[in-house]
Protein backbone atom coordinates (compact mmCIF):
# COMPACT_ATOMS: atom_id res chain seq x y z
CA UNK A 1 0.00 0.00 0.00
CA UNK A 2 1.40 3.58 -0.79
CA UNK A 3 -0.31 6.50 -0.89
CA UNK A 4 1.00 10.07 -1.77
CA UNK A 5 -1.74 13.14 -1.56
CA UNK A 6 -1.26 16.74 -1.77
CA UNK A 7 -3.63 18.07 0.78
CA UNK A 8 -3.09 21.88 0.92
CA UNK A 9 -0.11 24.15 -0.58
CA UNK A 10 2.23 23.52 2.12
CA UNK A 11 1.23 20.08 2.99
CA UNK A 12 1.18 16.53 1.71
CA UNK A 13 0.23 13.10 4.16
CA UNK A 14 1.78 10.27 2.91
CA UNK A 15 2.66 6.49 4.93
CA UNK A 16 5.94 6.37 5.99
CA UNK A 17 8.26 4.12 4.51
CA UNK A 18 11.52 2.74 6.07
CA UNK A 19 13.42 4.96 4.62
CA UNK A 20 12.41 8.16 6.37
CA UNK A 21 14.14 6.58 9.61
CA UNK A 22 16.58 9.07 9.58
CA UNK A 23 14.24 12.34 9.52
CA UNK A 24 12.03 10.96 11.65
CA UNK A 25 14.38 9.89 14.66
CA UNK A 26 16.14 13.67 13.97
CA UNK A 27 12.63 14.90 15.21
CA UNK A 28 11.94 12.30 17.85
CA UNK A 29 15.46 12.25 19.35
CA UNK A 30 14.60 15.92 20.52
CA UNK A 31 11.90 15.16 22.43
CA UNK A 32 13.61 12.85 24.28
CA UNK A 33 16.87 14.76 24.84
CA UNK A 34 15.18 18.19 25.89
CA UNK A 35 11.53 17.54 26.66
CA UNK A 36 9.47 15.30 29.20
CA UNK A 37 6.47 15.08 26.22
CA UNK A 38 7.93 11.17 25.92
CA UNK A 39 9.37 9.57 29.23
CA UNK A 40 12.04 7.60 26.82
CA UNK A 41 15.77 8.65 28.30
CA UNK A 42 17.75 7.64 25.88
CA UNK A 43 18.11 9.05 22.08
CA UNK A 44 17.50 6.25 19.33
CA UNK A 45 20.04 5.32 16.98
CA UNK A 46 18.66 4.91 12.70
CA UNK A 47 18.36 1.12 13.02
CA UNK A 48 16.46 0.98 15.66
CA UNK A 49 13.93 3.16 14.90
CA UNK A 50 13.54 1.75 11.52
CA UNK A 51 12.89 -1.52 13.24
CA UNK A 52 10.19 0.32 15.00
CA UNK A 53 8.58 1.79 11.68
CA UNK A 54 8.82 -1.91 10.05
CA UNK A 55 6.95 -3.35 13.11
CA UNK A 56 3.93 -0.97 13.16
CA UNK A 57 3.36 -0.74 9.69
CA UNK A 58 0.70 -3.74 8.38
CA UNK A 59 -1.08 -3.73 11.34
CA UNK A 60 -1.61 0.40 12.27
CA UNK A 61 -1.03 3.62 10.19
CA UNK A 62 2.21 4.90 10.04
CA UNK A 63 1.78 8.57 8.71
CA UNK A 64 3.93 11.14 7.53
CA UNK A 65 3.82 15.19 7.16
CA UNK A 66 5.64 16.70 4.57
CA UNK A 67 5.45 20.87 4.44
CA UNK A 68 6.92 22.07 1.31
CA UNK A 69 8.48 18.44 0.61
CA UNK A 70 9.91 18.37 4.13
CA UNK A 71 9.01 15.56 6.62
CA UNK A 72 8.00 18.07 9.67
CA UNK A 73 5.87 15.46 11.60
CA UNK A 74 4.51 11.68 11.77
CA UNK A 75 1.99 9.72 13.55
CA UNK A 76 1.14 6.59 14.16
CA UNK A 77 -1.04 4.22 16.21
CA UNK A 78 -0.21 0.77 18.45
CA UNK A 79 -1.64 -1.60 20.59
CA UNK A 80 -3.07 -0.31 24.14
CA UNK A 81 -2.28 -3.14 25.72
CA UNK A 82 -1.69 -6.66 24.89
CA UNK A 83 -4.04 -8.89 26.47
CA UNK A 84 -6.33 -10.08 23.67
CA UNK A 85 -9.27 -8.82 24.95
CA UNK A 86 -8.15 -5.03 24.29
CA UNK A 87 -7.59 -5.86 20.80
CA UNK A 88 -10.66 -3.33 19.62
CA UNK A 89 -8.48 -0.68 21.66
CA UNK A 90 -4.86 1.46 20.11
CA UNK A 91 -2.84 3.91 21.53
CA UNK A 92 -2.08 6.74 19.41
CA UNK A 93 1.40 8.95 19.19
CA UNK A 94 1.63 12.42 16.89
CA UNK A 95 5.25 14.23 16.91
CA UNK A 96 5.66 17.80 14.92
CA UNK A 97 9.34 18.77 14.62
CA UNK A 98 9.82 21.73 16.79
CA UNK A 99 10.37 24.06 13.69
CA UNK A 100 6.98 23.16 12.27
CA UNK A 101 4.73 23.72 15.71
CA UNK A 102 1.45 25.47 15.81
CA UNK A 103 0.96 25.29 12.39
CA UNK A 104 -1.53 22.52 12.58
CA UNK A 105 0.44 19.37 11.74
CA UNK A 106 -0.44 17.48 14.43
CA UNK A 107 -4.27 18.16 14.01
CA UNK A 108 -3.92 16.96 10.51
CA UNK A 109 -2.29 13.85 11.29
CA UNK A 110 -4.20 12.86 14.30
CA UNK A 111 -7.37 13.18 12.41
CA UNK A 112 -6.13 11.22 9.29
CA UNK A 113 -5.26 8.71 12.16
CA UNK A 114 -8.52 8.53 13.92
CA UNK A 115 -10.62 7.84 10.73
CA UNK A 116 -8.33 5.12 9.84
CA UNK A 117 -8.48 3.94 13.49
CA UNK A 118 -11.86 3.84 12.75
CA UNK A 119 -12.55 2.55 9.35
CA UNK A 120 -10.18 -0.97 10.82
CA UNK A 121 -12.94 -1.30 13.65
CA UNK A 122 -10.84 0.27 17.13
CA UNK A 123 -13.83 1.33 19.19
CA UNK A 124 -11.76 2.64 21.88
CA UNK A 125 -8.41 5.22 21.89
CA UNK A 126 -6.19 6.76 23.85
CA UNK A 127 -3.57 9.56 24.32
CA UNK A 128 -0.96 8.62 27.20
CA UNK A 129 0.13 12.09 27.66
CA UNK A 130 3.23 13.38 30.79
CA UNK A 131 1.58 16.14 32.52
CA UNK A 132 1.85 18.81 32.52
CA UNK A 133 1.56 19.39 28.40
CA UNK A 134 -1.38 22.07 27.95
CA UNK A 135 -0.68 21.48 24.05
CA UNK A 136 -1.20 17.81 23.58
CA UNK A 137 -3.91 17.71 26.26
CA UNK A 138 -5.37 21.12 23.81
CA UNK A 139 -5.10 18.83 21.22
CA UNK A 140 -6.80 15.25 22.63
CA UNK A 141 -9.85 17.18 23.90
CA UNK A 142 -10.13 19.15 20.60
CA UNK A 143 -11.09 15.33 18.85
CA UNK A 144 -13.04 14.90 21.58
CA UNK A 145 -11.26 12.81 24.34
CA UNK A 146 -11.69 12.85 28.01
CA UNK A 147 -9.16 11.84 30.68
CA UNK A 148 -10.00 8.91 31.96
CA UNK A 149 -7.40 8.03 34.53
CA UNK A 150 -3.84 9.34 35.82
CA UNK A 151 -1.12 7.91 36.73
CA UNK A 152 0.16 9.73 40.00
CA UNK A 153 3.79 10.38 40.05
CA UNK A 154 4.41 7.99 37.59
CA UNK A 155 7.01 9.15 35.45
CA UNK A 156 10.54 10.61 36.30
CA UNK A 157 12.96 12.01 33.84
CA UNK A 158 15.32 14.90 34.74
CA UNK A 159 15.45 14.57 38.20
CA UNK A 160 11.64 15.28 38.67
CA UNK A 161 8.16 13.05 38.74
CA UNK A 162 5.40 13.47 36.45
CA UNK A 163 1.92 12.19 36.30
CA UNK A 164 0.89 10.47 33.08
CA UNK A 165 -3.03 11.21 31.94
CA UNK A 166 -4.79 8.45 29.81
CA UNK A 167 -7.49 10.01 27.40
CA UNK A 168 -10.16 8.23 25.75
CA UNK A 169 -11.94 8.83 22.73
CA UNK A 170 -14.93 6.20 21.81
CA UNK A 171 -14.90 6.07 17.97
CA UNK A 172 -18.09 5.76 16.25
CA UNK A 173 -17.84 2.04 15.07
CA UNK A 174 -20.86 0.34 15.67
CA UNK A 175 -20.13 -2.23 18.26
CA UNK A 176 -22.81 -4.87 17.93
CA UNK A 177 -21.72 -5.92 14.15
CA UNK A 178 -18.03 -6.06 14.84
CA UNK A 179 -15.50 -9.04 13.42
CA UNK A 180 -13.35 -11.06 15.57
CA UNK A 181 -11.12 -8.46 15.66
CA UNK A 182 -10.09 -5.00 14.31
CA UNK A 183 -9.78 -5.09 10.36
CA UNK A 184 -5.38 -5.23 9.69
CA UNK A 185 -4.56 -1.42 8.46
CA UNK A 186 -2.68 -3.11 5.39
CA UNK A 187 -6.15 -5.02 4.42
CA UNK A 188 -7.37 -1.13 3.75
CA UNK A 189 -8.80 -0.29 0.40
CA UNK A 190 -5.70 1.96 -0.99
CA UNK A 191 -8.00 4.63 -2.77
CA UNK A 192 -10.13 4.64 0.86
CA UNK A 193 -6.59 5.77 2.36
CA UNK A 194 -5.64 8.28 -0.05
CA UNK A 195 -9.13 9.91 0.45
CA UNK A 196 -8.68 10.37 3.86
CA UNK A 197 -4.97 11.47 3.35
CA UNK A 198 -5.97 13.98 1.20
CA UNK A 199 -8.68 15.45 2.95
CA UNK A 200 -6.66 16.96 5.50
CA UNK A 201 -5.29 20.28 5.70
CA UNK A 202 -3.68 23.02 8.37
CA UNK A 203 -6.24 24.24 10.44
Amino acid sequence: MDTDNKTDNHIKLRLARPEDAPRLVEIYNYYIESTTVTLECEPLGIDEFESRIRETLGEFAYIVCEYDDRVAGYAYAHKFKTRYGYRFCAELSVYADREYRRRGIGRALYAALIELLSMQGYTNLYGVVTSPNPASEALHRSFGFTEVGREHLAGHKFGEWFDVAVLEYLTPTPRDTLPESPMRFDALATDEVARVLSRQTLK
